[in-house]
């Protein structure tokens, strides 16, 4: 995260904190983070209860990883739940549970739900108890880390991150006379392998996944590439030429057969019936698992920073007790610790979370021998910048985008007009659940 993003970030959590002050003293309601503090649930202390949808099929790493917990801290016992199939259906239940329900300790939070659990105080800052418990913040990578920095606090820590690469069928590549060492340069360069491959295999050169999983953060690269965005700050710009020339660029490759937009992706080039992959780095261990297929990963095309980054950290509520949150703080510094994030990261194919990890032995041995693994974490320092604010801070933003999506490429209706509906449904947001806070 630049210093320029959390500067705006800072300014909002400072006017947010004002409005909420304000509000207060003018006999305003509290929020739920506000109500569930002052009746903290205690619960049982000697039980974690993690929330979790194992992200990247990570649910054996994630009770592999709690058994050595538990091993290590005897008097401690972590229960690990499915709180849902995906982050959208683990942060409703966590709102069903603030409305009136039993409390979780550990949360895993996305790019996507974080801030609003945050703005709504459902979640407790971190800070005080990083220092309190002995955790060494600056440990982690920087970006990863202040991904989660609101009104100069962090409200998750780095779990499960990651960019979104390409994947390429190295077979299919040769076949169409392509290069089998990069991927396309730019967007106008995959129209022109695209081609080829069509031409050469009678197959799609690339599959990506629909607007209900996740089409927005995928699509959210093009844009950049393309010079436009989602947003400028809190301003829509959906329809700018930039943002539409990217909408209809996107909407032509499905129309050619460049673009085939699935509900399963992984299967559909793992199996090679497509060249090409638009999907997370968490996809890489299943792939090096199930596909049938030789692949190589490379940056997304450019002009760059032409990536989002991603994925999702671990939160703790505020409405559970000290003790709680001192296990739950305790739990999440163990899960994404130097050897685990490691352990974690090569079973998935997300990105090492601690500076060091890089450097570990075991890890520069894993990234020689797996050197697909190793694009991702070149490409975050090369290729990324953090998301726009229309997909992650206003609230819906994602899901409101991934619909729009699925109308252009699977309904084919007009660009212009999708996006300037969307346009005006996000002002509407920000008019509605921002504005009135600042």
């Amino acid at each position: 995260m630049s210093h320029t993003f959390r500067s705006r970030v800072l300014a909002l959590g400072a006017a947010l904190a004002l409005a909420t002050g304000l509000s207060a003293c003018a006999g305003g309601s509290t929020s739920a983070g506000n109500t569930a503090n002052d009746t903290a649930q205690e619960g049982d202390a000697s039980t974690i209860t993690f929330w979790s949808n194992h992200p990247g099929s990570s649910r054996d790493v994630e009770l592999q990883l709690i058994e050595e917990f538990e091993k290590q801290n005897p008097d401690l016992q972590v229960e690990l739940v499915t709180a849902g199939k995906n982050y959208e259906e683990v942060a409703q239940r966590f709102n069903a549970a603030l409305a009136g329900g039993d409390l979780p300790d550990v949360i895993v939070a996305s790019d996507v739900t974080w801030f609003n659990f945050a703005l709504n105080e459902a979640t407790t800052p971190l800070d005080e108890l990083w220092e309190q418990n002995g955790v060494d913040a600056d440990s982690y990578v920087d970006t990863l880390r202040d991904d989660y920095l609101y009104n100069d606090m962090h409200y998750g820590m780095p779990y499960a991150r990651s960019t979104n690469l390409m994947y390429w069928n190295t077979d299919d590549l040769k076949a169409a006379g392509l290069p089998t060492d990069r991927g396309p340069e730019s967007w106008q360069e995959f129209d022109e392998w695209a081609a080829k491959i069509k031409a050469e295999l009678n197959k799609p050169a690339l599959t990506v996944p629909d607007g209900s999983n996740y089409l927005d953060w995928y699509f959210q690269g093009m844009v950049w590439a393309f010079g436009g965005a989602y947003s400028d700050e809190w301003k829509p710009m959906f329809s700018s030429p930039e943002t539409i020339e990217a909408g209809k660029f996107l909407q032509d490759q499905v129309k050619k057969g460049h673009i085939e937009i699935g509900t399963d992706p992984t299967v559909a080039f793992g199996s090679g019936k497509a060249s090409g992959l638009l999907e997370s780095t968490g996809s890489l261990g299943g792939l090096k698992k199930t596909a049938t297929v030789p692949f190589m990963t490379t940056f997304l095309p450019g002009p760059g920073p032409s990536a989002a980054t991603g994925g999702a950290g671990l939160a703790v509520p505020n409405g559970i007790s000290d003790q709680r949150k001192a296990n739950a703080v305790k739990f999440m510094d163990f899960m994404t610790s130097e050897d685990n994030t490691i352990t974690f990261t090569q079973a998935t194919g997300y990105m090492p979370v601690r500076k060091n990890a890089v450097d570990n032995p075991r890890e520069e041995s894993f990234l020689n021998e797996n050197p697909n693994a190793r694009t991702a974490i070149e490409q975050l320092g090369e290729n990324t910048k953090s998301q726009d604010f229309a997909r992650v801070f206003v609230p819906g933003g994602g899901q409101r985008i991934g619909a729009a999506l699925d109308r252009i490429t699977i309904g084919g209706e007009d660009v212009e007009k999708v996006f300037a509906e969307l346009d005006s449904e996000t002002e509407q947001v920000v008019k509605r659940d921002i504005e009135p806070k600042l």
